[in-house]
């Protein structure tokens, strides 16, 4: 008999060692895929920068894309996400060369690329100018599959028609339609569609819901920004949505009853947590101040937060 070459009689060794403990591991009510060499529960969740954070350098030209991903990888996030808007002449869709450059930067620097997104609307009230909406997302979906990100993330838009004449029912319709072309679009370039709440049109958590369960397409999920729910108590709102999500934006503030406050990191990761997510938390930092001190600063509560709640 053929005698096995020694890595694979040490992964034979390690697949045996590891029987008592995914036993062990159903006992208590855990599946083996989640236990850790060493027993204890395995972490599911990395941490990602949402590009946006540097929103001030990269569009008066004080850093690139390239030179802000190189930041990143050394504060220490496992991947990145670089907004549409970052790509030179966005909206157009910049050729495949430059694409596989920022694709090719972030492997060689160890960083995974967790999403991408757009800005779009649609909740215009014009026909043609939605369907150009739609265009807009589906040709950036062929880039997110292209730079290999999971997901993209759309706004259902801003909702401004509600104010002249049109009801939510109605417009809401016109969201679902849309982005029911895009998520059939999506499905044959294998990525999801992610959906934004941006205290816009979609300012409540049954607001978001409603049109995921309308859309009905396990091609859309949520991009859950625990910023953007400021009505109400934000805690309970990302709570109900937060099985639905499948990547977030976590952000250093929240609005409580509508006014602002510090978040309480702790809550939102046990909230994270409990709803069994797996994947990328995106950090974004917003307002005044350097994202170069700012981000890093927001990185290391993030990641203390996740070993409190671990």
């Amino acid at each position: 008999m053929e005698k096995l070459p020694p890595n694979r009689r040490s992964f034979f060794k390690t697949m045996l060692a590891g029987v008592p403990l995914a036993a062990g591991a159903e006992r208590l009510g855990l599946p083996a895929s989640v236990m850790g060499p060493t027993g204890e529960k395995a972490d599911h969740l990395r941490l990602s920068c949402n590009l946006y954070s540097f929103n001030e350098p990269l569009t008066t030209g004080q850093m690139t894309l390239e030179e802000v991903i190189t930041f990143c990888a050394e504060i220490g996030f496992d991947a990145v996400d670089p907004t549409g808007y970052y790509f030179p002449k966005y909206p157009v869709v910049p050729d495949d060369n430059y694409v596989y450059q920022i694709k090719r930067k972030a492997f060689r620097l160890g960083l995974d690329i967790s999403g991408t997104g757009v800005r779009n609307d649609f909740t215009l009230p014009d026909a043609a100018r939605r369907k150009a909406e739609v265009e807009l997302v589906t040709k950036w979906t062929d880039l997110a599959a292209k730079l290999g990100a999971p997901v993209i993330r759309i706004f259902a838009g801003t909702g401004k028609e509600l104010t002249v004449g049109y009801n939510r029912e109605e417009v809401t319709g016109w969201a679902v339609e849309a982005i029911r072309e895009c998520t059939d679009y999506a499905a044959k370039r294998g990525v999801m569609i992610v959906l934004q709440n941006h205290a816009d049109f979609i300012q409540t958590a049954d607001h978001i819901l409603d049109i995921l369960q309308r859309v009905n397409s396990e091609w859309l999920a949520v991009n859950l920004d625990i910023g953007s729910f400021r009505i109400g108590d934000p805690y309970q709102q990302i709570a109900r949505v937060a099985p639905y999500a499948a990547t977030w934006q976590i952000k250093e503030n929240m609005f409580v009853d509508g006014k602002e406050v510090e978040t309480d990191l702790n809550r939102i990761m046990q909230i994270v947590r409990e709803s069994g997510y797996r994947g990328y938390l995106p950090i974004e930092t917003l307002g005044k101040g350097d994202p170069r001190q700012k981000v890093p600063a927001f990185y290391e509560k993030v990641k203390k937060a996740l070993t409190v709640t671990q």
